[in-house]
């Protein structure tokens, strides 16, 4: 039996100086995943660097122009770590910038215009003597480390291994349960949500708040069953029923179909409930919009909003809340000819750095354990480190994540008629929908 004391062994040479870099949005305990992982490794004798705000500098880089220490990397060390595992923010910072974002098939990678930002990163790493890559972030960073070792696979004679640790508040990740700083996010949503029934009981008030979420509804169907609020819809509520078809001419003149909400019915919904609460004698309450809806809107309320480097549409531009509070407003007073109160607000970015969660805190440091393990003990290039159970270490290889053909995540959504799902149904007020 082996002795469940011992240190991290040193690796045989495998390297010597590994990377850690965090990319997309922040995360409650991202900084326990980078200081564990770091420590692993600082034990076992290897110098770490942390790479500075994600791609952002790794993507532009110039061999006439070198990274400079403290602005674009720092030495990360038992002094930089201390006492950091239960901090806010993110030591290293992060950027949403997108090295792999004109690879969109294999063919790419023998193109020498789209695979020059990767190239460049690779260029980067080798230029302050990484052979090791840390990646911490989102689906889109996973397709970014997938791409990265695709690139190295065809293109490099010398290859950096890398190894992904999966972080989003969203939770929408597949390959792994829960992702660090979820739970963290959940709480700290569904206080606010707490927060504003109290406020809509005394004012009687319908507050309609849309929280993070953008592709499915973890978050959303968390913060309200946790903040008891009166409803929640996500994408995975309006894919079977409330879709329809939309043609239309967009910006540059082509003819678009996609598949749209049928917004008056999603509204129509919320108004059921505003209603069937009033039986109950509550003239109150939260509804909660999941963020995603967004990319469902008619043509009309996005018609010019811009996207970024992932192709995401850009959310902020939106404000679904706003749209839904001024429609609901309208069908309500239509439907009984009295007025409501009704007032929208956008909840999530100030979950994102919140103080984490003990149990973040735990999932994150053995997620950062897990990239020593992974590329130290095992030897491993090209996986997602994932846990369960009792925090047992896992290595999904990137082909079971991402589709090898379009190069793509799939999205974790919530299981139609789950029990986690109906749970949410089942604290709701009964409607006849």
């Amino acid at each position: 039996m082996a002795n469940t004391l011992s240190p991290p062994p040193r690796p045989d040479h495998l390297f010597d100086r590994v990377a850690i870099l965090f990319a997309g949005g922040p995360a409650p305990a991202a900084n326990a995943v980078i200081s564990a992982a770091a420590a692993s490794f600082l034990r076992a004798g290897v110098e770490v660097v942390g790479i500075k705000h994600g791609y952002s500098k790794l993507a532009d880089f110039n061999p006439e122009e070198p990274l400079v220490e403290g602005r674009d990397y720092i030495h990360v060390t038992h002094r930089v770590l201390a006492r950091s595992r239960n901090t806010q923010g993110i030591i290293i910072g992060t950027a949403r910038t997108n090295p792999g974002k004109h690879i969109n098939a294999p063919a790419d990678f023998q193109d020498g215009e789209k695979i020059k930002p990767l190239k460049n990163v690779y260029d980067a790493l080798q230029s302050i003597n990484v052979n090791a890559l840390i990646s911490i972030g989102g689906d889109d960073t996973l397709k970014t480390a997938n791409k990265f070792k695709r690139f190295q696979e065809i293109n490099s004679e010398e290859c950096i291994p890398v190894v992904h640790l999966p972080k989003t508040i969203d939770n929408d990740y597949h390959g792994i349960d829960f992702t660090f700083g979820f739970f963290t996010a959940v709480e700290f949503l569904a206080s606010e949500i707490r927060n504003l029934i109290y406020d809509a009981e005394v004012t009687k008030t319908y507050f309609i708040a849309e929280t993070m979420g953008r592709s499915a509804g973890w978050l959303s169907y968390g913060a309200a069953i946790a903040g008891e609020a009166s409803l929640v819809i996500s994408v995975e509520d309006i894919i079977d029923d409330y879709l329809t078809e939309e043609s239309h001419t967009n910006e540059a003149g082509e003819l678009v179909t996609r598949k749209v909400m049928n917004i008056e019915r999603v509204v129509n919904r919320i108004v059921k409930t505003m209603l069937a609460r009033e039986e109950e004698g509550k003239e109150f309450g939260v509804v909660v919009l999941a963020e995603g809806l967004t990319e469902y809107l008619p043509y009309d309320y996005i018609k010019g909003v811009g996207r970024d480097d992932h192709g995401h549409i850009s959310i902020s531009q939106v404000n679904l809340y706003q749209i839904f509070t001024d429609l609901v407003k309208r069908a309500y007073e239509k439907t009984t000819g009295k007025e409501r109160f009704v007032k929208g607000l956008q909840l999530g970015y100030e979950s994102r750095c919140a103080k984490p969660h003990a149990f973040d805190v735990m999932l994150g440091s053995q997620l950062g354990v897990g990239a020593f393990r992974a590329l130290a003990e095992k030897k491993l290039n090209g996986v997602m480190v994932s846990v369960s159970g009792q925090l047992e270490l896992h290595y999904e290889p990137f082909e079971n994540l991402v589709d090898p053909e379009t190069l793509v995540t799939i999205v974790r959504y919530i299981e139609p008629a789950s029990d986690f799902h109906r749970l949410a149904r089942f604290l709701e007020t009964h409607v006849n929908d």
